[in-house]
Formats: C-alpha cells, structure tokens, sequence
C-alpha cells in the first residue's frame, strides 16, 4: 500500500501538502544525506573529492537512469534546466546550411523559451512557436507540421507546467528525426509520476530534474543524450568537467569525455547531489506504473470534484493525456489559494491557468476531498477577500 510511505516524509503531518509538481516532499532520509555531507567535507576536507564526490555526478545520474529507460552513463547532472538548455543549444552552433528553425510551443516552460530564443537571435535562427487554441492543449498536427527541412532543433515539453497536458512525443519526434532534425524534451513534470522511456519515445535528449514528482530537492537536474548521438556532439559551453583528463589542467583546445560526461561544465554542486539521492531511490522502490496508476485515479477524483461544484477544470479530461495535477480556474485564483495555503493546504496558481493541485503517491483521497471543499467554502464564504491584493504566491 503506498501510503505507507507516509512517515518518510515530515511536512504530510502538518500540511495537506498538494504541490509535488513544483516541489516533492523531502524525504527524511535526506536529513540523513546532508549530514553524510557535513561529516564529510568536516573530517575529510579537500580528499572528499578523491574519496566520493569526484565520482557523485555520475552516481546519482546512473540513480536517474532507469527512471528514464535510460542506460548508465547517459546522463549528466546540472544545477538546473537553464544551463541544460544552453549547453544543448550550444551543440548546434555548426548546423547544415538552411537549417535555421528551432520549433517548440508556445505554452513551454518560459525559461526554455527565454534561452531558445536569445540563442536563435543570436545565432541567425528563428525561433517557431506553435501555438495552443485554448490555453490547455497544443494540437499534435501542428506541431508536427511545424516541423520541416529546416529544422535544426525541437523543443518541447512532455507535459505542460501549467495544464498537465501529456504531449504525444512519439509522433512529434518520428516527425522530426524524418526531417533530419533533433529533438530535446523538458520531462521535469513526468518523470517520477507517470513512465518514461527513452528508447520507446525514440528522442534524443530529454531533461528534468529532481525537484518535483522526485523529492530530490532543488540543484539537481540532469541532461540524457543518446548514447550514440553523445560523442558526436560538442557543446560550446562547457568547463573542466567535460575534458577527457581534467586533472591535466591543458591548455589549448577542448578534448571533450566521452559519454555523459562531455555535458558536464564546471565544479558540481556536491550539496545538492547528496540531497538527490534518497528521492529518485525511493520512487524506484514504490514503483512508477503504480504511482501512475494511483495519479490516474486521483486527477479523476479530483476533477470528478470540481464538476460537482461547478470550478472550471483546465487539465485534460482524458487521462492519458494528462500527467499528474489537475489544474482549477476560479475567481480570484491566485487569493483562493492563498486561502487555501494560510489553512495548511499547500496548492499554487499559475496566471491564465489557475490553482494547480498535484497530489502523489503519499497523499490521500480525503485530502483531495477536503482540499475542493476548502476551496468552496473560501470561495462561497468570500474568505479570500483578505488576499486580494497578493501580487504572488510563494508557497
């Protein structure tokens, strides 16, 4: 039963913690990981780096791994999705002649966007956006007919931060791999709550990290490259972690590592290594096609809610093209939830799409119950007048 699990996570005593989509509950075990840090850097010093944390990186990616179908020594960790997105771009900087397109949709992450797109004014590249007609979805067509010859690079996300749309990734990139073009997908909202695999979905660099769906806490995103596309790349921003011999410390051109570790750029963020461990291990051990198939049954109860009192639901209705929040606009979004928050029921908003509620394999039913009653009654009862001039919501 997965709520056993419970206990190894603190903050589900207090809180009816709703929000594993923008940051998983720690694990207690990580306590145990931050000290194994301390102790080390403490008693060790500077040979901590020869006895354990030169080798981290690849440690904790080879942990990532089979989260992703992946296999060892394909993927690399970074600090977040930003740098991975500049080290990706930067491995097209040589591209054939007339391939000057980077496609990618409107209603991905908005730092993916803000990098693509300094990177293709640039560069000389233009940067296609393929856009949603309602706000929730992008149409798969399009996509794909926004895909050509000139192609250099598709970017997309496998499901949206803001509705939980579950894009068809497959289709996409047969279309772009038929084009001669690559493509990278941003899985931080999938992996750890519904399956992903590499070699099924037949793409060829997918990113995420560890915040979210995988209790890793923040610092610790990867990059996966497929094995045989890795050592023909050479990415333009790098550092001394991606040479073949570091330690040489040579000067002159790059000679880059093979494998995962070409990726890598400067000195790791050994911290947030140690606190990635336990998350992604214990997902492994739950299980990801039960954690899918308790989110399937928890994003319907909870849209199953929201019809009954009447709330807007701007998350897929069927679930397989959804992942694991339902997100809710009603009025006065951003003060309900708020509300909501200040009454121990952690949620967020996100404008133009609505309070996001992302239950995981630790949460239970009558937690989603009390947390669409709580929400009519702040709405019902005009409690969320208090917060009405909240400009933003940390959580």
């Amino acid at each position: 039963m997965l709520l056993r699990w419970r206990p190894e996570f603190p903050i589900l005593q207090t809180q009816n913690y709703l929000i594993s989509n923008s940051l998983g509950a720690m694990p207690r075990r990580v306590y145990d990981r931050m000290r194994e840090f301390a102790d080390r850097w403490a008693t060790a010093g500077v040979k901590a780096w020869v006895d354990e944390w030169w080798d981290l990186p690849r440690r904790v990616g080879d942990s990532i791994a089979p989260l992703i179908g992946a296999p060892a020594g394909s993927v690399s960790m970074h600090t977040n999705i930003t740098t991975i997105q500049h080290i990706v771009l930067s491995c097209f900087e040589e591209r054939p002649a007339g391939r000057t397109r980077i496609v990618a949709e409107e209603l991905h992450f908005p730092s993916v966007l803000y990098t693509t797109g300094a990177w293709a004014k640039s560069h000389a590249a233009d940067l296609v956006l393929v856009p949603s007609s309602d706000g929730i979805t992008v149409d798969t067509q399009q996509m794909v007919d926004a895909i050509d010859e000139r192609t250099v690079l598709v970017s997309i996300s496998h499901v949206l931060f803001k509705s939980a749309y579950l894009h068809d990734v497959k289709a996409i990139a047969e279309r772009a791999h038929a084009v001669g073009a690559r493509i990278v997908v941003d899985a931080y909202q999938s992996v750890g709550v519904l399956p992903v695999n590499v070699g099924e979905l037949d793409v060829d660099m997918v990113c995420g990290g560890v915040l979210k769906w995988l209790c890793g806490g923040p610092g610790g995103a990867f990059l996966y490259v497929r094995p045989e596309l890795a050592n023909t790349l050479q990415p333009r921003f790098t550092g001394w972690f991606a040479h073949a011999r570091p330690f040489a410390f040579e000067v002159g051109s790059m000679q880059y590592a093979g494998g995962a570790a070409r990726f890598q750029t400067g000195t790791p963020a050994i911290p947030s290594l140690y606190a990635a461990i336990e998350g992604p291990a214990i997902i492994r051990e739950v299980g990801v096609e039960r954690i899918r198939a308790k989110s399937v049954h928890q994003t319907e109860l909870l849209i199953r809610l929201a019809d009954r009192h009447g709330f807007r639901v701007n998350s897929p209705r069927a679930a397989e093209r959804r992942g694991g929040a339902v997100t809710l606009d009603v009025p006065h979004g951003l003060a309900v939830a708020r509300a909501m928050i200040e009454r121990s029921i952690i949620v967020d908003y996100r404008e133009g799409a609505g309070i996001r509620i992302a239950p995981h394999f630790y949460t239970r039913d009558d937690e989603l119950t009390a947390a669409i009653e709580t929400m009519k009654e702040i709405i019902e009862g005009r409690i969320f007048t208090t917060y009405l001039n909240v400009s933003s919501l940390v959580t």
